[in-house]
């Protein structure tokens, strides 16, 4: 350890403390560092394992200068920096000798040499200079204070704290009218946001309650205003729109990551920003739900629904993405599985379903993200993922970032998509037109189609900046090039379903199979493939030997029940001969409040088979309830995954129409409004079936091609005058 300069230096004849002891250093040898204690024992230590050590110590080592932390000394105020630069001039010429520190070239001045005078001497001498110099109130000790802070915490401890102190969000205010006021925030979180004013009223409440009347007084206006700006969360100010109540401010946002296709799959529901023509002629917007794969970002599977999405529309939604998507007849072949940048060849030989496939990945999930909506924590979905092997991770409660890449696809989807399309509505009240219900031409099925059709031609093969592949950082990568890249160390196994598979997944209930047949809701299902069961336990104990049901929810015609054979059955419905359409259980208990009972279980049952047979035909015909209507729509059939059967012609983009304008010509017209060219209805009916079809259209179905003006027989068709 060298004499004079007092730095930590480990060398022969040192002494230091290790281990809690004593010792000499006696030797060094490149890493090794050999020593001898006080009681004559020796040790032989790696230098970096003793240097490390908590305890190791240079005994009258002089502690070392700490770091300069120049990002704070930056946030002090140039005059203060430039007062605690000429202090560490100063310090150190007391310290060292010489004003720039230790190993400085030059000559100390006789008072500060550090070989002929003592600290104590150099410390008075420096105080007289500074007095003389000007400086006020420098004393020997302020000195000493001023060397000792700059031993611990460098030029930081040369600069006054007095002026790095942080502003006070409230300045002067009294801590008791800073008290109420956050109480009176508390108070409002989660209510209509008022304003400012209100707050105020309410401050003086808490403060009356809290004091007594009159004890503390508020600030004046001006003051309590800049008083709640500072203490109130920005997104909940008082005057501001009301929001929803979110996660706490300071709670950190982690991203959600994934390696692999499956690993995490996000689920979430939305209205769509465009106007559909639902099956009944009424316009409204339909609900989207969609599955994203975080890992390559690709849309997995879309559902739009007429209304909300039931439980079994989510757990169908599970199958879907599970097995390969159609090409379907009139898409380019360009949209093939073997036009995609994936291993097509080894992907066909592991499942031959995706010869006749689209160009869209094709993922079995791990765990799908949800939130907490009803749909997604029912028993009927969470058996679904039970049965395909999926676990379910709920998101924390307030919390739309742990699903910010499905909400952002959402924005994407309306932006990319809604609104290049016929009915687009805007994404609020004040973007959307005067005549968007009007501009609605496109069915459930057909804006379904679509929808299908943009994924796979635009979302699919679209860059994102969020995927990026490691030997390829600089390059932004599809949805499916990055499918195709991360392929190779996933691997793909697929999963076949079968029709029983997707009957599997609807709603089960447990009911026995009587003389009569099997009870649901006030409906009877009676079908001769009961007959040998009837009466006849399932075997079942823990069901008290009732029968395995599922059944749709949106379709209430059928059930498939699971007989001794292990397979489905499907059962009719004793009166489905008389309902040609599909009907949901909401729709079936409107007539059970609305129809009263007349007699026994079979005549009530046949009265409300005959009320449903006459709503339907109301709604044909244009006649029914508003709410009728309403009950209709939101239980329409849910259809299950890959229809191959195609759409109309011009539901398509390339051919007869474009998505803004729909159909062309009036056969097309009167095909999308589910009739034949020639059997149109009466007027009053068309206008409610067809509405949001173009002025110009209308005006064709009331005259002739010819411009003259036609009549309508008794059927409602049109006659040439």
């Amino acid at each position: 350890m060298s004499g004079g300069s007092g730095r930590r230096v480990l060398a022969v004849g040192a002494h230091i403390v290790f281990d809690g002891r004593s010792w000499q250093v006696v030797g060094v040898e490149g890493q090794l560092v050999r020593l001898a204690g006080e009681r004559g024992e020796v040790a032989t230590v790696l230098a970096g394992h003793l240097v490390a050590a908590p305890d190791f110590a240079v005994t009258g080592a002089r502690p070392q200068v700490g770091v300069p932390q120049w990002g704070l000394f930056q946030t002090v105020p140039v005059r203060e920096q430039e007062k605690a630069l000429a202090w560490q001039r100063h310090i150190q010429e007391v310290e060292y000798g010489l004003a720039g520190g230790e190993g400085a070239a030059g000559v100390p001045r006789p008072q500060y040499d550090p070989l002929s005078r003592t600290l104590a001497e150099r410390e008075q001498a420096k105080a007289t200079e500074l007095t003389a110099l000007g400086w006020e109130h420098v004393a020997v000790s302020t000195v000493q204070r001023m060397r000792l802070n700059y031993r611990r915490q460098g030029l930081w401890g040369l600069v006054d704290h007095r002026t790095t102190k942080p502003a006070s969000r409230t300045g002067r205010a009294d801590e008791k009218v800073v008290a109420a006021v956050l109480e009176a925030l508390r108070r409002q979180r989660g209510r209509s946001t008022g304003t400012v004013k209100g707050l105020m009223q309410l401050t003086r409440q808490v403060l009356d309650e809290r004091y007594g009347p009159g004890v503390v007084k508020l600030p004046a206006q001006a003051t309590f205003y800049r008083l709640v700006k500072a203490l109130a969360d920005p997104a909940a100010l008082p005057g501001r729109p009301a929001r929803t109540a979110t996660a706490s401010a300071g709670r950190p946002f982690t991203p959600a990551m994934a390696l692999r296709p499956g690993e995490q799959v996000m689920l979430d529901s939305t209205r769509l920003d465009v106007m559909a023509v639902f099956a009944d002629g009424t316009t409204g917007r339909p609900e989207l739900t969609i599955a994203l794969d975080v890992a390559t970002r690709s849309i997995l599977a879309a559902v739009l629904r007429p209304a909300s999405t039931k439980a079994v529309d989510a757990a169908l939604l599970l199958a879907e993405m599970a097995v390969p998507h159609p090409l379907r007849s009139g898409w380019p072949g360009a949209l093939a599985m073997s036009r995609a940048p994936a291993p097509y060849e080894d992907l066909l030989d592991a499942d031959p379903r995706l010869e006749h496939a689209a160009g869209r990945p094709v993922v079995v999930p791990e765990t799908v993200v949800v939130d907490r909506g009803r749909i997604f924590l029912s028993a009927a979905f969470l058996a679904a993922c039970e049965s395909l092997g999926i676990s379910v991770q709920p998101t924390p409660p307030r919390r739309p970032t742990a699903k910010g890449h499905v909400e952002r696809a959402f924005g994407s989807i309306n932006t990319l998509f809604c609104q290049h399309v016929a009915g687009h509505t805007g994404s609020n009240v004040l973007r959307r037109g005067s005549d968007s219900q009007r501009e609605a031409v496109w069915s459930v099925a057909q804006l379904q189609d679509l929808l299908d059709q943009w994924i796979t031609v635009e979302w699919q093969n679209r860059p994102t900046e969020g995927l990026r592949h490691p030997s390829m950082p600089a390059t932004a990568l599809t949805p499916n090039e990055m499918w195709g890249a991360v392929l190779g160390a996933s691997g793909h196994v697929p999963l076949p379903l079968s029709g029983d598979d997707y009957i599997e997944l609807l709603p089960v209930v447990w009911k026995p199979i009587t003389e009569r047949g099997i009870r649901l809701n006030h409906r009877t299902y009676d079908h001769p493939a009961l007959g040998d069961y009837r009466g006849q336990p399932s075997g079942i104990t823990a069901q008290q030997g009732r029968w395995e049901v599922h059944h749709n929810p949106h379709d209430a015609r059928w059930i498939w029940v699971r007989l001794g054979d292990g397979a489905f059955t499907p059962i009719p419905w004793i009166h489905a001969d008389h309902v040609h359409q599909p009907f949901g259980d909401q729709l079936w208990q409107h007539l059970k409040d609305t129809v009263t009972r007349r007699g026994d279980r079979d005549r009530h049952e046949a009265d409300l088979a005959q009320a449903l047979d006459d709503l339907l035909r109301r709604a044909r015909t244009g006649t029914a309830h508003p709410r009728e209507h309403a009950l209709i729509t939101r239980h329409a059939p849910a259809a299950l995954p890959h229809d191959d059967t195609s759409g109309p012609r011009w539901a398509r983009r390339c051919r007869g129409g474009s998505w803004r304008t729909g159909p062309r010509t009036r056969k097309d017209q009167a095909a999308q409004a589910g009739r034949r060219p020639r059997e149109l209805q009466p007027r009053a009916a068309a206008r409610q079936s067809w509405a949001g079809c173009s002025e110009a259209a209308a005006g064709r179905r009331r005259t002739g091609r010819d411009g003259g003006r036609g009549e309508r027989d008794a059927r409602g068709s049109v006659r040439r005058s």
